[in-house]
């Protein structure tokens, strides 16, 4: 597995040879299959992803490379119509990824009727100065929209892979010849940290109920990674006392599947042994917590 290590990469920027390179923002309501199309282009888990919408919280950097290419995906948090703080906050991390793209890839669910979230989505899209690529996703799936024939629209099914070439190939077109940005073994900006929280959410996206899952974060308080086995200590916080002892007692079985499927994907992912200790606490309204937000955010 390779990480970004910036200071490597700034010293050894004089080895990096030119390509069609630069940054592709990818935006969309909650669950549009974001994060699914990251995954199946890389070949590898980048982006977690649950059937739960609004699984992905902050912008995710995934590093793409062929022959000829080197394009850096931003995997953009969900995006809908919300005043609330924690969601607001979400909301600036995918509106502000647009910032540095070269092209815009606008994902919309064929399995769901149109709403608010799209026109929110187009009220910004609307101001914005490069390419915007309409990605029709599920078409395997029964459609509940119209899709449009004509340029910059494409369609795909990121289960079976149909049509991910071809929008690989559009997307180049707009991109400029240049040295590359990061070294072509290079697939993630994640560092470790990061990457253990994410996996120990999606599993806690995946295995909980009703309210639990947008009411938790996870914190990564210590990892001692050794030659042979990765040692992590981790926090799971829910918003409220009931929340913590549905997690903990009321289904016991549910914090010891969070803990091994962690447990199980962490080691694939770091390729060594995970000793992997979970705790449970309760943070009361964090998510209305704007200066805790803020710094969840910021990490």
């Amino acid at each position: 597995m390779q990480e970004l290590d910036l200071n490597e990469i700034l010293a050894n920027t004089s080895d990096l040879k030119k390509k069609k390179v630069w940054y592709v923002a990818i935006i969309g309501r909650p669950n549009t299959w974001k994060s699914t199309f990251i995954n199946e282009l890389l070949w590898r888990k980048i982006s977690i992803t649950t059937n739960v919408p609004q699984t992905t919280r902050k912008k995710i950097l995934a590093i793409y490379n062929d022959d000829d290419s080197q394009i850096v995906f931003f995997d953009t948090p969900w995006v809908h119509a919300s005043e609330k703080v924690f969601n607001t906050e979400i909301n600036n991390q995918a509106i502000n990824s647009l910032k540095d793209a070269s092209v815009i890839l606008y994902f919309i669910d064929t399995t769901r009727e149109w709403w608010i979230e799209e026109n929110y989505i187009k009220s910004f899209l609307s101001d914005v100065k490069v390419p915007v690529v309409k990605v029709y996703t599920k078409i395997d799936l029964p459609s509940k929209i119209n899709i449009p024939s004509k340029d910059n629209v494409f369609k795909i099914s990121s289960v079976n892979n149909i049509w991910l070439d071809e929008l690989v190939e559009k997307v180049k077109t707009y991109l400029k010849t240049d040295f590359m940005l990061f070294p072509e073994d290079y697939y993630t900006s994640q560092d470790m940290f990061f990457r253990i929280w994410e996996i120990i959410r999606e599993k806690v996206f995946l295995f909980t109920k009703e309210e639990i899952p947008h009411s938790v974060f996870v914190w990564i308080e210590q990892i001692d990674d050794k030659e042979d086995v990765l040692e992590i200590l981790a926090y799971i916080y829910t918003e409220t006392d009931s929340q913590r002892y549905i997690i903990i007692w009321k289904w016991w079985e549910l914090i010891s599947k969070i803990w091994k499927e962690s447990r199980l994907d962490l080691e694939k992912v770091f390729e060594k042994k995970v000793f992997l200790k979970l705790r449970v606490k309760t943070k009361k309204k964090w998510k209305s917590d704007e200066k805790f937000v803020k710094k969840m955010f910021s990490n």
